[in-house]
């Protein structure tokens, strides 16, 4: 799966205006309903919201993973955002957040949803990727990084 597909420069934020979790989810959703990517926004929002009341996306390494299916959105997609200051997200190592991914499908798509959060969570798995990602200060330089790992990628396969 190349990310690149599930992702535009459109759909980058940086910095966040949001300072709290719900408030980081809905402007993220909001991103991509601004995009057209997600036809019913507030359906989103609640399926999104469900997830992170029932355990924190806040995987650990400073980055939440908030995700949802739901009937409004018609493709996988994504959303990134970086907050202007690390938020509070409850993440399981307890260290606020720096990046936040929101990924979104239809509910019919759970392969689809689980590749994509398997491969998210291994880049940022990398330190050294990491580093990068978290020094990164406008949604531009954010995509290029990916750009770049995902042509490194493959190339390497």
């Amino acid at each position: 799966m190349n990310l690149l597909e599930i992702l535009s420069p459109g759909c980058i934020k940086a910095p966040l205006d949001s300072t709290d979790k719900k408030a980081v989810i809905d402007e993220l959703v909001d991103l991509l309903a601004g995009e057209g990517r997600v036809g019913d926004a507030d359906a989103l929002k609640a399926a999104v919201w469900a997830r992170e009341t029932t355990r924190t996306t806040g995987i650990g390494h400073s980055l939440a993973i908030p995700h949802g299916k739901c009937d409004g959105v018609s493709d996988l997609t994504m959303a990134i955002g970086k907050p202007a200051n690390p938020i509070d997200f409850a993440s399981i190592d307890g260290k606020p957040v720096k990046l936040v991914v929101l990924l979104a499908s239809p509910i019919d798509r759970t392969s689809d949803h689980i590749q994509a959060l398997a491969k998210v969570s291994r880049l940022m798995a990398q330190e050294e990727f990491r580093t990068k990602i978290y020094s990164a200060d406008t949604p531009e330089s954010i995509f290029e990084l990916l750009q770049q790992h995902e042509m490194a990628a493959s190339d390497a396969g």
